[in-house]
């Protein structure tokens, strides 16, 4: 990757470790967990998180998780999982091909 570039790649890769750790979190607690005890426990300490923003976005009870980049995770209820989702633009230059 050329310096300078948005490696956009790797931040959904951040997205998804940071799924794969709440669904571990669950699988290894046996039991049900709340999306508050995730936040606590799995998404409040991640560093890229936008405390601000998914406090305000992120819905009652938490729906979306939003990073400081243009990615996040959202809950999905019918499969009780957080998931990546795109909630910024994407710079053009990312996207052009030479």
């Amino acid at each position: 990757m050329a310096e300078g570039t948005v490696d956009y790649y790797a931040m959904v890769e951040e997205a998804w470790q940071l799924s794969d750790a709440a669904r571990d979190y669950v699988k290894n607690a046996g039991r049900d967990v709340g999306n508050d005890e995730l936040w606590e426990k799995i998404f409040a300490p991640f560093p890229l998180l936008d405390v601000d923003r998914t406090r305000a976005e992120g819905g009652q009870p938490l729906q979306k998780i939003f990073f400081k980049n243009p990615y996040g995770l959202q809950y999905r209820a019918d499969h009780k999982d957080w998931i990546p989702f795109r909630h910024g633009a994407l710079d053009p230059a990312y996207l052009k091909i030479d």
